[in-house]
C-alpha cells in the first residue's frame, strides 16, 4: 500500500510501455488510474465540450510568443470563464486544476499531461516523478505488437508522438521533456519487461518508504 499523500506520475517515450507499466501499478495497488479520464473530468468541471480538450490533448498551443519565450509562464494560474474559455492555454489550466483536485483526494497515479510540473508546483509532499523511455528499436517493436501496424507506420507514430509531447511540455513548463534531472526515477525499458518495470518502481517506494509491496 501506499501513504495517504502519494502521487505517481508517468512522462513516457511512445512505445516505452510506460502507461501497461502505470496501470499495472494502480491495478497491485489498488489505486485509481488517470490517463484520458482527466479529459472528461475537465470538461465536465468547465462545462466545456470533452471534444475540445482531447483535440488539444498533450499538444502544444500555437501562441507564438510563449513559443518564444520556452514556456507559458501563466499555465498554473485559474482558468478563465470569459472569451477565451476554450483556448488550448485556457483548457490547459482546466486540466491542471483537474490534476490537483484528484491528487488532493488521495494516491493516484496520473499518466503525461504536466502533471509532474502542476503538482510539484503545489508542493505535493510524496510526489513521485517517473519517465519511462526506451531504445527506438524497442518501441517501434512494441507499437507494431500494440498498434498492429507495420513497421514504417511505428516509426513514424513513435517519431509523431513523442514530438507532440515534447512540444507541448516545453510549451506549458518551460523545461525540456527528456531531461531526466527533472524526475525522480528515470526507466530504461529497453531490456525490461512491464512486471520488472513494475517492480523496479514498487522497489523505489519501498526505499523511499512511501509505499510497500504488502497491502493490508
Amino acid at each position: 500500500m501506499l501513504k495517504n499523500d502519494t502521487v505517481i506520475t508517468i512522462n513516457r517515450l511512445y512505445g516505452s510501455g510506460g502507461r501497461i507499466m502505470g496501470k499495472r501499478l494502480s491495478e497491485e495497488f489498488d489505486i485509481p488510474f488517470y490517463d484520458e479520464e482527466i479529459l472528461t473530468m475537465a470538461s465536465e468541471e468547465s462545462a466545456i465540450g470533452e471534444r475540445f480538450f482531447r483535440l488539444n490533448d498533450e499538444k502544444a498551443g500555437n501562441n507564438l510568443f510563449f513559443r518564444a519565450m520556452g514556456g507559458l509562464h501563466t499555465s498554473l494560474e485559474e482558468p478563465s470563464v470569459d472569451d477565451d474559455i476554450t483556448s488550448p492555454e485556457n483548457l490547459f489550466r482546466f486540466q491542471a486544476k483537474v490534476i490537483r483536485h484528484v491528487a488532493a483526494k488521495g494516491p493516484c497515479i496520473i499518466m503525461g499531461r504536466c502533471a509532474d510540473y502542476v503538482l510539484g508546483a503545489a508542493q505535493v509532499k510524496n510526489l513521485v516523478r517517473l519517465f519511462v523511455y526506451a531504445d527506438l528499436t524497442t518501441c517501434i517493436r512494441r507499437v507494431e505488437e500494440v498498434d498492429r501496424v507495420d513497421s514504417r507506420e511505428a516509426l513514424r507514430r513513435v517519431n509523431r508522438i513523442s514530438k507532440e509531447r515534447r512540444d507541448y511540455y516545453k510549451y506549458y513548463t518551460g523545461k525540456d521533456w527528456e531531461d531526466m534531472a527533472n524526475y525522480d526515477l528515470p526507466i530504461n525499458t529497453s531490456s525490461l519487461d512491464i512486471d520488472q518495470a513494475a517492480e523496479l518502481v514498487k522497489k523505489y517506494l519501498e526505499l523511499k518508504e512511501i509505499g510497500s509491496t504488502v497491502n493490508v
